[in-house]
């Protein structure tokens, strides 16, 4: 762990590299001073996951209410707490809700167009993805999260925008505090390691708090997250699909209280703005990288379209086959966090083993790791959809879990692919994409998720 702390490698790598270091199916480490249990075998990790999650239900991250209102979230929480938030979220991810809220990305989607049709009016360009993704990933997240229309194409200098350079700072503190809240969580509360300082949660609140206030006070109806929130804290259930209105709080309780929902916001910002972001960079890079697989990519988008009557829909997009195999390949080979962590909740024995995991060991999982490994993947630095194509799969689907398995599997998953897929079926349809050089790409040493080091480059040549 020296090369976390002296920054010369994220967490996620420094778990890759160990994981290379070694065949043994599962190793102990430390992680500063806390005793910790990486697993290198699949079957194993899945079974921790699902059929034995009973004895890992919590993340061991740091969650303290009192002292950061923000650390209540889905994310962090442990035990019933959890159990019970995510039965109440649950409802809001479906289909259904995704597809009402199909058109506001639509429109996210074309701002982007707008900005890369100014930045290149002829020609060629050579255009940095991290950035313009990110920019593409805020205006999503606060559309269809916050109901707010912020265009960040054309303001880059807003406060929701913004606030990403606040959580990311490259500093000393904020990798120890980074560190500190996913390995050694006692140690938060101790030397206030907090990821996020007084004033970002009163931004957070107050955004939740006024927006919801106003909607009740005007009598305001959108189709996002917020609307569902709002219903949720209400009535203490989110409706059926299609029904959007808030209702009323039972005997004037509420079911959450605002610094609860600002919890949920908050981690709806963090987990979807750079996943997003990094799904649709690594993805373009990958296809400039790779000429057939973009050409099959084109021929896929191009008939589905004209298939659909060149409407740009919810339904066209799910019919867009190949498309999905590409996202899928793309999570594969950069999955969003390259690690899952888990804290043993009651003294475990390994199956098959001699080995017991004590309560309150700390249990980690390379999905980078896993999905890079050629025991479970052929070719694996091969950028290669088909591997995922019915009939043909060449990989041990058991090792697979880009999103986490289980109860505790990303509630966002949908959400997140969907966003990525309007991103690339925009750019593609409009641009020509090429690549800068012929390279692998480097990695960020200082974020918790996988992102390209120094953004990562392409060449898009405007269609006309």
């Amino acid at each position: 762990m020296s090369s976390l702390v002296k920054r010369e490698a994220s967490f996620g790598m420094n778990i890759y590299q160990l994981y290379e270091s070694t065949k043994e199916p599962f190793i102990g480490i430390y992680l500063f001073f806390r005793p910790a249990l990486l697993i290198r075998d699949a079957e194993l990790a899945r079974r921790i996951l699902t059929v034995d999650f009973n004895y890992f239900h919590d993340r061991g991250v740091h969650s303290n209410e009192r002292t950061n209102p923000l650390s209540g979230n889905l994310f962090s929480l442990p035990g019933e707490k959890w159990k019970n938030l995510r039965t109440k979220l649950t409802p809001t991810f479906t289909s259904g809700k995704l597809k009402n809220m199909f058109t506001t990305l639509e429109d996210v989607g074309n701002a982007m167009l707008e900005y890369l049709r100014d930045e290149i009016p002829s020609g060629r360009k050579t255009i940095e993805l991290r950035s313009l993704t990110t920019m593409y990933a805020a205006d999503v997240i606060a559309s269809t999260f916050f109901g707010l229309n912020i265009n960040t194409f054309k303001d880059t200098n807003n406060s929701f925008h913004n606030l990403r350079y606040k959580l990311n700072q490259n500093t000393f503190f904020r990798t120890l505090a980074s560190s500190a809240n996913f390995l050694c969580p006692k140690l938060v509360d101790m030397f206030h390691l907090y990821l996020v300082n007084k004033a970002i949660v009163k931004y957070m609140v107050d955004l939740v708090k006024d927006t919801m206030e106003y909607r009740e006070q005007n009598n305001v109806t959108r189709k996002d997250f917020m609307q569902l929130l709002l219903q949720l804290r209400n009535t203490g259930e989110v409706k059926e699909d299609g029904d959007w209105t808030t209702g009323s709080a039972k005997d004037g309780r509420k079911s959450l209280t605002i610094e609860q929902c600002a919890a949920q916001a908050f981690i709806f910002y963090i987990a979807g703005l750079e996943t997003t972001a990094a799904t649709v960079s690594f993805c373009l890079y990958e296809l400039a990288q790779n000429e057939d697989v973009k050409n099959k990519l084109l021929k896929d988008i191009n008939e589905t379209l004209e298939k659909h009557n060149g409407e740009f829909t919810y339904d066209c997009i799910q019919d867009m086959k190949y498309l999905d195999l590409c996202i899928l390949e793309t999570i594969r080979k950069y999955p969003g966090l390259p690690i899952l962590n888990r804290e043993c909740t009651k003294t475990y024995q390994i199956p098959h083993s001699e080995y017991v995991i004590e309560e309150g060991t700390a249990v980690v999982i390379s999905l980078m790791g896993l999905h890079r490994d050629p025991e479970y993947f052929p070719d694996p630095l091969k950028f290669m959809p088909e591997r995922f194509l019915d009939g043909q799969r060449n990989y041990n689907d058991v090792a697979y879990f880009p999103f986490g398995e289980g109860p505790r599997t990303c509630i966002g998953l949908r959400q997140g692919k969907l966003s990525a897929k309007v991103a690339l079926v925009k750019i593609l349809t409009s641009f020509k994409v090429d690549a800068v050089e012929k390279q692998e790409i480097e990695f960020d040493n200082f974020s918790v998720g996988l992102i390209p080091k120094d953004g990562a480059n392409v060449v898009l040549t405007r269609i006309e």
